[in-house]
């Protein structure tokens, strides 16, 4: 299967089996892997952006840095401090007040989490959110019995996309990187997990396509958060994505 000049199949199939078999612990994003909060995302941006700005955005701009802390997206719209600040502000009013309407679990997520917890993998959260609104977020859907750590913006003085939060909370779980699996929706999250020496699982359904995923170079395409089940099952070779290449025909094209 060929998308966007990948070959997305298993040409090391011992390799992927072997580095599979290492993985003892799972982390993931949180928003946009987890909990579908994209829409609501998309909504604090515009009316911040209205608001301070007076000024409407594509939305592919909006979402553009979704994955590394708030307050550093700001600094994507303005060279102007204080306007950041005012953006920031505004964000956080209209998000806080209409987090809990808006934010929807994705299909799949409970029971994969629940499916993975029963078999005992020790499972995490690294996200680029607050505290405050990462736990509110974990509440809100009675996540949180099944996670031994949850590593946020406010828990680390480098983000993502460097590697410290994954590898933070790799020690924190009391496992090698190496051994840890990281699922994320955007390319700071694969970029992250993979400098960190993490497996990476890229998870198009949040804030980044399929083709910008793969440019950031994860070792796994997923289609839906319960393949997450079957890859921690052994089932690597159907989602492993081999490097870049030149496009290889196939039928049809």
């Amino acid at each position: 299967m060929r998308r966007s000049g990948y070959d997305v199949r298993v040409t090391r199939p011992s390799l992927i089996d072997d580095r599979l078999s290492r993985v003892r612990a799972v982390l993931f994003d949180l928003d946009g892997t987890l909990i579908d909060t994209v829409p609501h995302i998309l909504a604090s941006f515009r009316h911040a952006t209205a608001q301070v700005l007076g000024a409407a955005l594509p939305d592919d701009v909006l979402l553009m840095h979704v994955g590394v802390p708030l307050a550093r997206q700001m600094r994507f719209f303005t060279d102007d401090e204080e306007v950041a600040e005012a953006l920031l502000a505004a964000y956080r009013r209209y998000n806080h007040a209409t987090h809990d309407e808006m934010a929807r679990l994705y299909d799949g997520t409970a029971e994969t989490l629940s499916a993975l917890h029963a078999r005992g993998i020790p499972l995490g959260v690294v996200t680029s959110k607050s505290t405050r609104m990462a736990i509110r977020g974990i509440e809100l859907f009675d996540l949180g019995r099944f996670f031994s750590v949850v590593v946020t913006a406010d828990d680390v003085t480098l983000h993502k996309p460097d590697p410290y939060p994954v590898l933070h909370a790799a020690h924190l779980i009391g496992e090698a990187p190496e051994a840890c699996l990281y699922v994320g929706d955007s390319p700071h999250d694969i970029q992250s997990g993979r400098d960190a020496g993490a497996l990476t699982a890229a998870a198009p359904w949040g804030v980044a396509t399929a083709e910008r995923l793969l440019e950031a170079g994860p070792d796994f395409l997923l289609g839906d958060v319960r393949d997450v089940v079957s890859l921690m099952a052994g089932d690597g070779a159907r989602f492993a994505v081999a490097s870049r290449s030149t496009p290889v025909a196939t039928e049809g094209d």
